[in-house]
């Protein structure tokens, strides 16, 4: 059986790739007390201990405009950790997976990025995030890189949640309107990635078919239309918000100043993935809705707000 060692279990994606790799095999899962990525010694003493075929690494420093002053931090776990596991993966002749992100790129391009696009990440978090992809491309393991964007789910902090909070508690949102991606489910990524790896080993783990792939939702937003999609199904759920008078007012990205830049246009093109491995993941509105569908499903007590 497969022995899977996974990072970050209690982030958005980890707590599903729990699930979703339980089928492939035995899942050693740990969170940042169990496996500090941040401390090289640390990762070397547990690759070496669990001795895993498979290394999951959805774990990350995600904290965007924090990561303008905690450089070294985040250098650290998004870009030094992703070599070292590598490193590691190569010596047991394991294999990587490894998340990034849209944020490598600038924003500038009006059409989808394909994998082929050079990078030219605007903020920390970017450029540490893309030090990762290149620490693994340059180690010689065999691997995957899966760029995402804008994810968010039914476990943990994230955009969907901080929106059904804010419009319980207040009568405007000012939400940006001009700049767009693809919001994707952490659910959708695990499964994906479930699928991925199982077609994947059939074919006995063919080099060839390793590298970088982008995986996200499909479809194109806003931040603005976004929000709007999020109330419009929450109404259905809670009677706080069903007759609720709210203004969802688009803004411009300059009159919301942030420490880190954003990209303006971060939607990936996932025509690769599909090709490769006959992937393609829901239209971002029909995950979104299942999301929150299953937010409300909770006990009272875990619902937003």
């Amino acid at each position: 059986m497969t022995r899977i060692l996974l990072t970050g279990k209690n982030g958005q994606v980890g707590w599903e790739l729990q699930r979703s790799l339980a089928d492939f095999g035995e899942v050693v899962a740990t969170d940042s007390g169990e496996l500090d990525l941040a401390d090289p010694q640390a990762i070397r003493r547990v690759v070496r201990e669990v001795k895993p075929d498979l290394i999951v690494n959805p774990a990350a420093y995600t904290a965007v405009d924090k990561a303008e002053t905690e450089t070294d931090l985040a250098q650290a776990v998004n870009g030094d950790a992703p070599g070292m596991l590598a490193a590691e993966a190569l010596r047991l002749n394991a294999v990587l997976v490894h998340y990034s992100t849209d944020y490598v790129f600038d924003g500038s391009k009006s059409a989808p990025y394909t994998e082929a696009d050079a990078p030219n990440p605007q903020c920390v978090y970017g450029r540490t995030k893309l030090a990762g992809e290149q620490a693994i491309r340059a180690s010689g393991c065999k691997h995957l890189i899966l760029r995402t964007s804008w994810v968010y789910g039914v476990h943990g902090g994230n955009f969907v949640k901080t929106m059904l909070r804010l419009a319980r508690e207040r009568n405007e949102l000012r939400i940006v309107a001009d700049q767009f991606g693809a919001p994707t489910w952490a659910r959708d990524l695990a499964q994906s990635t479930a699928s991925v790896l199982q077609n994947w080993s059939q074919k006995d783990w063919d080099s060839s078919l390793g590298g970088l792939y982008h995986l996200t939702a499909a479809g194109r937003t806003s931040w603005h239309q976004y929000a709007e999609e999020i109330v419009r199904l929450a109404r259905q759920y809670d009677p706080a918000l069903a007759s609720k008078a709210l203004d969802i007012r688009a803004i411009a990205t300059h009159e919301y100043p942030l420490p880190a830049k954003r990209p303006v246009n971060s939607v990936l093109a996932n025509d690769r993935i599909r090709a490769a491995f006959g992937i393609a993941l829901p239209a971002w509105q029909d995950s979104l809705a299942e999301c929150v569908r299953l937010i409300y499903q909770q006990p009272v007590s875990a619902v937003p707000g």
